[in-house]
């Protein structure tokens, strides 16, 4: 048998919380005013109920608003994500799921071959940093360009950038699949720039970012990978494609300066991009003889 539905709220108390803009109040009182008048509260009680729904609703709603406007291309979450099957190393997926890099400034790259789970692990990280009340931009270098050179037309240009730096994450995702020209380079410096040191970027690659110069102008390619790789985690990932059953286990790490000579991600490691590129085993590697 079903309980009995709660008496509406008064139609004056209803106006006035419209007006206020609590419509989580106004959802809940019939229901939490019913409870408290059974169960006799203290009227702090039922003011204190009330108020954590209103704060709870307006927190679901504005991480939902900041995922719709992130443009995630799939809504992926770490829940989905299967560390154990990634080459990438536990403990490193475990450090950077904690987001502790974020509210440091830093800066994440993921490079590797296609299918490596590149994308879902980055926008699983971006989901989570939502979750913790952060704001996040998601961007192919393709969107990005389209954005930049919008807002060339009408000399929009810095004001575009500084709305897309308001965002405490900011991935650019699946640079490499395709040669990109001066526009694309212009626009990934331009943002890497205005971000750098006040937010944090999150790229995922098929190319290690000292290989960016071949798909881009070199000047802008070297200025970019320089703040890009300053303070940041550069992991990659390896083997077969992530939906395969059987896969490679991860190569050893060791870590790598960046062009300034700076030791990057010292306390999470880093996969010498030396051995990635040439196919050998990584200097880390405790196997080599």
């Amino acid at each position: 048998m079903r309980p009995p539905e709660p008496p509406p709220l008064p139609p004056e108390l209803t106006t006035v919380l419209a007006r206020l803009r609590l419509p989580y109040i106004r959802r809940a009182a019939s229901e939490v005013l019913a409870t408290a008048r059974a169960q006799r509260w203290d009227p702090a009680e039922v003011l204190r109920v009330l108020l954590i729904e209103e704060a709870a609703g307006r927190d679901a709603a504005t991480k939902a608003t900041r995922r719709r406007a992130a443009g995630f291309p799939s809504g992926k979450t770490l829940e989905s994500w299967r560390e154990t099957e990634s080459a990438i190393p536990l403990p490193t997926q475990h450090a950077l799921a904690t987001l502790e890099w974020l509210g440091r400034r830093e800066n994440l790259v993921l490079a590797g071959p296609s299918g490596t789970g590149k994308t879902h692990w980055c926008e699983g990280l971006a989901a989570r940093a939502i979750e913790q009340g952060h704001r996040v931009a998601w961007f192919s270098l393709e969107s990005l360009t389209a954005t930049i050179g919008r807002a060339r037309v009408d000399g929009s240009v810095g004001r575009v950038v500084t709305g897309i730096c308001r965002s405490d994450l900011i991935v650019i995702d699946d640079i490499g699949m395709l040669p990109a020209g001066q526009e694309a380079a212009e626009a990934f410096y331009r943002v890497v720039d205005a971000a750098y040191e006040r937010r944090s970027v999150a790229v995922t690659s098929n190319l290690h970012p000292s290989g960016f110069d071949t798909i881009m102008p070199k000047t802008l390619a070297t200025a970019t990978v320089d703040r890009l790789l300053h303070h940041a985690h550069v992991v990659l990932t390896e083997g077969a494609s992530f939906g395969s059953p059987r896969r490679p286990p991860a190569r050893g790490w060791c870590r790598w300066p960046d062009r300034r000579g700076h030791q990057l991600s010292a306390s999470v490691g880093i996969t010498c991009p030396r051995a990635w590129s040439s196919g050998v085993r990584p200097c880390g590697d405790p196997s080599v003889p």
